[in-house]
């Protein structure tokens, strides 16, 4: 049976380092449905459809992976989606406890889900979307560590777009 993994997250935007991770879990399972998780607490830069059109543009040249959206539960959205695991990038130690208390309640509320880990590359581990976003809010060039559709949105919306 194919294995599938559901690749939760803000996405605010992709980066490459999200990428990387989706990549390399490809060789882990079948498909892959990266879910943009709606988090009505969190301040965002992209609307869900941008984020969503972001993603399916950076993603189609990977086959077997599915772009989505969820304000359900995660484990909840991997029953309905029926997938195997959960997969969660880690770039450092400072991400782990939190990865750690997540998904240890996520198998809590359903053992049937497992979550999987992989640390992200090493050219990745700085690399996080809040950091990008506020390097780019003062025109920091930041073209190589996200793809170049999020790197020309990124430049409209801070407005620093080509002419």
């Amino acid at each position: 049976m194919p294995k599938t993994a559901i690749y939760p997250g803000s996405f605010d935007p992709v980066t490459k380092g999200h990428l990387d991770i989706i990549e390399r879990g490809l060789k882990l399972f079948d498909n892959i449905i990266v879910t943009v998780m709606l988090n009505p607490g969190k301040n965002t830069l992209f609307t869900v459809d941008e984020r969503k059109d972001l993603l399916s543009e950076s993603l189609k040249a990977f086959e077997n992976v599915e772009v989505d959206s969820s304000m359900e539960l995660l484990v909840d959205y991997a029953d309905r989606r029926k997938a195997d695991a959960i997969l969660r990038g880690m770039r450092a130690v400072s991400d782990f406890e939190y990865e750690f208390q997540m998904a240890l309640m996520n198998r809590k509320l359903n053992r049937d889900v497992q979550t999987v880990f992989l640390m992200t590359g090493l050219r990745w581990i700085f690399t996080s979307s809040s950091i990008i976003k506020e390097a780019a809010k003062f025109g920091g060039n930041v073209e190589d560590m996200v793809p170049p559709c999020v790197n020309e949105r990124l430049k409209e919306k801070f407005g620093f777009a080509a002419e």
